[in-house]
């Protein structure tokens, strides 16, 4: 079985097999971010498949920038779902939570960066057989906090879709 090795997700087999996840990770500004590498029957996986993913995830960063700025323009927005998102998660903070979520005294002070600033990338799927939803992209306030996520979606060029959805 001819297999490659991956930067990010290790010894991969290349050869047509069933529909796999492979998990990776990323350190991200110094937290671990969850990989998962989606392969389906119908994907050609080779050597300079993998070597794409690997090369593409050196522009996690920037992905993620451009990521945050759509989530930012769309905060404002109370029918958005990041608006929603926002809203739900910031209107009902028990005692404390407004500064262990988001680093401040009360939900009055959770602006716009204060809120981007405590929403961190926990999970990228990766789908290289998808090449206009090659990444997505999950958004937590933290898994002790909320187990819903946003969720943006960038293509093989990473360019950052023009949706962001609640999940």
């Amino acid at each position: 079985m001819e297999t490659a090795i991956s930067q990010h997700f290790g010894e991969i087999a290349l050869a047509p097999a069933s529909s796999r996840a492979v998990t990776g990770r990323f350190t991200l500004d110094g937290a671990p971010v969850e990989l998962d590498l989606n392969i389906t029957d119908q994907d050609h996986l080779d050597e300079a498949a993998l070597h794409k993913v690997d090369y593409r995830l050196r522009f996690l960063p920037e992905l993620v920038d451009s990521a945050r700025e759509l989530i930012a323009q769309e905060l404002d927005d109370v029918e958005s779902p990041a608006g929603q998102y926002r809203r739900f998660h910031c209107q009902n903070l028990h005692d404390g939570e407004a500064k262990e979520v988001f680093g401040v005294d009360s939900p009055e002070e959770i602006t716009t960066e204060v809120f981007l600033r405590a929403l961190r990338l926990a999970h990228v799927g990766i789908f290289p057989g998808q090449p206009e939803r090659y990444f997505v992209l999950d958004f937590t306030l933290g898994e002790g906090f909320t187990d819903e996520v946003l969720i943006a979606a960038a293509d093989s060029d990473g360019v950052v879709d023009d949706e962001v959805v609640w999940d």
